[in-house]
């Protein structure tokens, strides 16, 4: 063989042996770029009405009528009272609130998460702690309602309750709630004869908290 052409040939067989290492791995296909996180779905309005009253629990706050259409008969027993509410009570899916009128402390609002929204009632205790003949009564939602608002149709079993015990002005109550977190909290009746009554206390400023409502542990428990 020609030797020029000889130290061609292995010039060229080492020039390829150093641009193609034996066993090199094959390039990587570059990375695909990360999926996007998916939107995290807004709380249902019932669990986020709940949420907003529980971010004040352990704290207590005044109030004052709002508003009493046509004024009630008879003695009222909110005039000249002081009306406090106290956010006592918050455990998993519900909440008791007692609602201290002057020294009177039989009244608690009870909410309750269900399978389709919200339940309100009223526990009504004597101040030994036992139950008043009309307890428990109050109503059920009956649409998804707001994160700020729910409203509560008189149930069955109350209607039962007030036409025993003689209220039968009460059997097409509905009761309703409002919440705006930090500044203020509703509690209003309404009937369709056009009662109305309102009840609303300020969230900005907390006071002290008061003794327990009739008949419950104190401290309250989680």
């Amino acid at each position: 063989m020609n030797p020029t052409r000889a130290l061609l040939s292995l010039s060229l067989l080492l020039l390829a042996a150093c641009g193609s290492p034996q066993g090199s791995a094959p390039e990587s296909a570059p990375e695909a770029p990360a999926a996007p996180e998916a939107p995290v779905a807004p709380a249902a309005p019932p669990d986020a009405f709940l949420a907003a009253i529980a971010r004040h629990c352990g704290q207590a706050f005044a109030g004052r009528v709002v508003v009493d259409e046509p004024p009630s008969d008879g003695a009222n027993a909110f005039a000249e009272q002081a009306l406090v509410m106290h956010v006592r009570e918050c455990g998993e899916g519900e909440l008791r609130i007692p609602f201290h009128v002057g020294d009177d402390r039989s009244r608690t609002w009870v909410l309750t998460r269900t399978a389709r929204g919200l339940r309100l009632k009223h526990d009504h205790r004597h101040e030994d702690g036992s139950e008043d003949a009309v307890t428990m009564y109050g109503g059920e939602t009956t649409g998804p309602g707001s994160s700020r608002r729910q409203a509560f149709p008189v149930d069955a079993e109350s209607v039962a309750m007030f036409e025993r015990e003689g209220l039968n002005a009460s059997v097409d109550n509905t009761w309703a709630m409002e919440i705006e977190p930090g500044k203020r909290f509703l509690y209003e009746l309404s009937r369709p004869n056009g009662r109305l009554f309102q009840v609303e206390f300020d969230l900005s400023q907390p006071i002290d908290a008061p003794p327990p409502p009739w008949g419950a542990e104190d401290p309250a428990t989680d």
